[in-house]
């Protein structure tokens, strides 16, 4: 079997978090995860607080280790303050994007077409998380980085089902996902703020109402707030 570093342990860590094969509010045995990674008790309590300090575990003295859940009321935040963070790092990533970060973006891209058109829902997440993660680190804008690293935690993990369409019209706002990204990197490439800000907008309202339904079949009982109406936020 083989050894994990603790490197490769937190990154596995994070991407089986993300493509919920740990699912939220999983408890984490850290018996079972020292023997799956063949790694001491020690380390492995070094990167389940390294998550912790991220967002995607939460450790208490008396219960242990569990993979952060998504209560109603951290996803009647979410909903509300996503948009706001996405709209305005795409503006400041026109800003500041440097010519290497935007080859990394169309690398992203590129992955994230061929996990879409492969119908790897759970690799298509990751992709998009690898995306707007890129877009992110172009913001340069530490707050706003810290912010975005939080939200995608559970954006991604709800995006697994909209990169399960259950319908033929589903499918096709999967695909449109692949357009959007292709014009939302040309316009920070332009440098065109008001036109990567309507993009990212757009690109939201895609898969919004198929997020909420990882929740619940029906509709969210939360008041979500239309960031179209809200751009004096910007």
């Amino acid at each position: 079997m083989k050894s994990f570093t603790k490197s490769e342990c937190l990154n596995d860590l994070r991407r089986r978090i993300l493509s919920t094969d740990l699912s939220p509010g999983h408890d984490l045995d850290e018996s079972g995860l020292s023997e799956y990674y063949s790694m001491s008790r020690t380390p492995l309590r070094e990167v389940l607080q390294r998550l912790q300090g991220e967002g995607y575990v939460v450790m208490s003295e008396n219960r242990g280790a569990k993979v952060a859940s998504m209560d109603i009321n951290v996803l009647r935040t979410f909903f509300q303050t996503a948009p706001m963070v996405y709209a305005n790092i795409a503006r400041l990533a026109c800003e500041n994007r440097t010519p290497a970060e935007l080859d990394d973006l169309k690398h992203a891209q590129m992955n994230f077409t061929k996990a879409v058109k492969s119908s790897d829902a759970a690799e298509a997440a990751l992709a998009n998380h690898k995306f707007h993660a890129i877009v992110g680190s172009m913001a340069a804008n530490t707050y706003l980085m810290a912010s975005l690293a939080r939200l995608q935690i559970d954006h991604t993990r709800m995006s697994q089902t909209f990169y399960r369409p259950s319908a033929p019209d589903e499918a096709m706002l999967v695909l449109k996902a692949i357009e959007q990204h292709d014009a939302m990197i040309a316009a920070i490439e332009a440098g065109e703020g008001a036109l990567v800000i309507d993009l990212t907008l757009q690109h939201w309202d895609l898969s919004r109402d198929r997020m909420e339904r990882y929740v619940r079949p029906d509709p969210l009982p939360v008041d979500i707030i239309s960031f179209k109406d809200q751009r004096d936020a910007i």
